[in-house]
């Protein structure tokens, strides 16, 4: 009996030390990764666009992430990571999904290089296509590849050192210079909480980290709300990262930036960004506070110099002119999470709808049944550079 009465002790002090574990464990998360609960404001207007001038361009089995489209109208995009797909970068031809550049980069296994979760890709002057792999939040390998895309062979490989991109990092979107010299790589870093900008010297093959945890890479404590859903994982993860999303003018001058969950727009100009000799305080010192903002996802510029925005929350597309003032351009609930922004050629810009309030923490049956997901086209009047 008393054998009986020490092993029942035994079970309660253990379920109590569970306990207590799994209650420091959710109050750690909490406070790291959540709080936040008012509103961000919402800065859209009336749209300048009725939706039917939108053409839909694909209608896919899962959710995109950022496209990319030539100047020859080849279109590549992402399958995004949260959408846990088989196929990771994939040209859209004749409506038919391909994988990018063959099925043997799809995945761990098949190829000694290849895909593991790429978000972003970009092409650049040298007809390259850029894709840029986060590695699973750098607990894998993260890299740049880039495609000749006359050849579609594999032309430049860089893996990023743990000291650029390690566990927790979340290399989430890039832009490449005019010149096809430089790559300017937002680090969101959701779950290590340090976000940068790298600067990735493509000629010397050097990366340095710039910017770590400046003011301006840093979110503010809102909560998206798309569509009804507040992106909260299990009320305590709030979907809030650092910087995410970058933009380059047509002369590669200034490097723009932004956070879902900041109210400003952010921009440096690349020389300070390429001048290794600038202490910390020195660069941060150069970064401007450009103007106000919608909440926002996709960035890219026309040749006139205005920013063009993804907004998921209001299900919106705006419009951020040289003078600061916002234009909201679309406005419609079938832009279900609009996320990556990319011109293709005549003046048609290009949005992946990734409708990650609806993938995020789903299963794969509610994900299918939340199909198909889109990309969508339309002329916003000004012109930009394919594959930005």
């Amino acid at each position: 009996m008393s054998g009986k009465k020490t092993f029942r002790r035994f079970i309660a002090v253990c379920f109590s030390v569970l306990a207590f574990f799994v209650i420091a464990a959710v109050l750690v998360i909490r406070i790291r990764y959540g709080g936040g609960t008012a509103d961000f404001p919402d800065r859209t207007a009336k749209p300048l666009f009725a939706f039917d001038v939108v053409e839909k361009v694909a209608d896919l089995p899962k959710p995109p992430g950022n496209l990319a489209v030539s100047s020859d109208n080849r279109l590549f995009f992402s399958f995004h990571p949260e959408g846990r797909p088989d196929i990771r970068v994939a040209e859209l031809v004749d409506g038919k999904v391909v994988p990018y550049p063959s099925m043997e980069f799809q995945g761990a296994g098949k190829s000694g290089v290849y895909f593991d979760t790429v978000l972003s890709v970009r092409i650049d002057s040298r007809n390259r296509l850029w894709t840029l792999d986060l590695a699973n939040h750098g607990l894998g390998q993260p890299r740049l590849l880039a495609f000749d895309l006359k050849t579609d062979r594999l032309v430049h490989q860089f893996d990023f050192s743990e000291s650029s991109a390690g566990p927790g990092s979340h290399l989430n979107d890039f832009q490449v210079d005019p010149a096809g010299e430089n790559i300017y790589i937002a680090d969101a870093s959701i779950f290590a909480k340090t976000p940068a900008i790298l600067v990735y010297n493509i000629k010397r093959r050097q990366c340095r980290r710039v910017l770590e945890k400046d003011i301006s890479v840093m979110p503010e404590k809102y909560i998206p709300v798309v569509q009804g859903r507040k992106m909260r994982i299990f009320g305590l993860f709030a979907i809030r990262p650092g910087v995410d999303s970058i933009a380059l003018d047509k002369s590669g001058e200034w490097l723009y930036y932004a956070l879902v969950t900041n109210n400003y727009m952010y921009r440096i100009q690349t020389k300070f960004l390429k001048d290794a000799s600038l202490s910390s305080i020195q660069l941060s010192s150069h970064v401007e506070k450009f103007a106000l903002k919608t909440m926002s996802d996709g960035l890219t510029m026309d040749v006139a110099g205005n920013i063009y925005i993804t907004d998921p929350e209001h299900s919106a597309i705006v419009r951020l002119r040289p003078d600061g003032k916002l234009e909201t351009l679309l406005k419609n609930a079938n832009l279900r999470w609009p996320d990556g922004l990319g011109y293709g050629p005549d003046g048609w810009l290009y949005v992946t709808c990734s409708a990650l309030h609806q993938v995020i923490g789903k299963t794969p049956g509610s994900m299918k049944s939340r199909g198909p997901y889109q990309i969508y086209r339309f002329k916003p009047g000004v012109p930009g550079i394919p594959g930005q």
